[in-house]
């Protein structure tokens, strides 16, 4: 016993330093674990997070989708009320005097109308995506449990809906802009050719490229602080800053200022060099879509097969613009047609259309994102 004793002596200062030792390695094992254990909390917590935020966004996708389908008939409603070919086919039956003045008239108002269609459900496409992804991106935030809407902003039902109410613009003035623009191009391309002229696929695709060109031209402006220019078919789109709810400035709710807000962040995105990438997208779809549609009044007879292979016979049809002017007219119930939309599906599945939309709602779903 006192062996052991002058043992523990001996080495007293030994056993003071491995408890010591002992006692920081347990509390620092203690606090391993408790460290662990947040970080595996908050990690599931952030999971849990994140497969919220997909869920909803890949809802809030769908609604998009429904959304522009469920406005194609008031748009092609629009299209064809502003653009009436009916009324001139009806005339053509009565056999009348001024019959090339009407088919001059018909093949304007027909190539307007599928051209004019093509460009307003791209941007209806687009449009809608940002739209409905911003408003989404602060619903998300609004019913996320800990989180303070941003700034204040929170997308009450009635915001969404003044908010939303602006897409009635591309339906509305924007669209008689965009008819406008579109009618002078083609005029000024196709108004000289005449009705006996002979167009092959590929001829018609160039004049297509011509209209297109006449268009987006008329519709850029120079930036001043960049030195390339700016795509302007945001105008069709959206109003004017100038509208009805900031000339009452004085009278303005709040639900008006959350409302301005959204429409301003809405248009610096519509002015963005990446909605001007995707909607180039779209229209280059679009119009391809367009000409392959085209392209099927343009199959060869079996003669013709036999004499020439596919490709080089399709290149070698040639249609009366006469012929063609039906044709083309026809277009805008494929292009707006109800569902199945063919030609919308295409748009809406498009890898861009959904990584823009991705990236919008990234951008207004995220805090951090949004203060920056």
């Amino acid at each position: 016993m006192l062996s052991v004793w002058n043992f523990l002596k001996r080495h007293k200062k030994k056993f003071i330093f491995f408890g010591a030792f002992a006692g920081g390695v347990y509390l620092l094992g203690k606090f391993a674990q408790k460290k662990i254990k947040e970080i595996q909390e908050r990690e599931a917590a952030e999971y849990i997070a994140q497969a919220r935020r997909q869920y909803h966004f890949e809802s809030n996708q769908r609604t998009c989708n429904m959304t522009v389908l469920s406005m194609l008939p008031a748009l092609k409603e629009a299209l064809m009320q502003q653009l009436n070919s009916e009324s001139l086919t009806s005339l053509l039956k009565s056999r009348p005097t001024n019959k090339i003045e009407i088919w001059e008239d018909l093949k304007i108002i027909s190539f307007t109308r599928s051209i004019g269609a093509v460009y307003s459900t791209c941007m209806l496409v687009v449009l809608l995506r940002v739209q409905l992804n911003i408003i989404g991106g602060y619903i998300y935030l609004d019913n996320s449990s800990g989180v303070k809407p941003c700034n204040g902003l929170q997308a009450s039902p009635e915001v969404q809906q003044q908010y939303l109410s602006s897409i009635q613009h591309l339906l509305g003035d924007g669209l008689t802009e965009l008819i406008t623009l579109v009618k002078r191009a083609v005029h000024k391309v196709l108004g000289g050719l005449s009705l006996k002229h002979s167009l092959s696929l590929m001829d018609l695709e160039k004049h297509i490229k011509e209209i297109r060109r006449s268009v987006e031209e008329c519709s850029e402006t120079p930036v001043l602080e960049a030195s390339r220019s700016k795509s302007m078919l945001c105008r069709f789109m959206m109003a004017d800053e100038e509208n009805p709810l900031t000339s009452q400035a004085c009278g303005l709710t709040e639900k008006d200022v959350i409302t301005i807000r959204l429409l301003s962040e809405t248009r610096d995105m519509l002015e963005s060099q990446d909605f001007s990438t995707v909607l180039n997208s779209c229209l280059n779809r679009g119009f391809g879509r367009l000409l392959d549609s085209v392209a099927e009044f343009f199959r060869p007879t079996d003669q013709e097969l036999t004499q020439h292979s596919p490709a080089d016979s399709l290149s070698t049809i040639s249609l009366p613009l006469a012929k063609v002017i039906p044709i083309v007219n026809g277009q805008i119930h494929s292009i707006c047609s109800e569902m199945p939309n063919h030609f919308e599906q295409e748009l809406l599945l498009m890898e861009q259309v959904k990584d823009f939309a991705a990236n919008v709602y990234e951008a207004f779903s995220t805090p951090q994102q949004l203060e920056k």
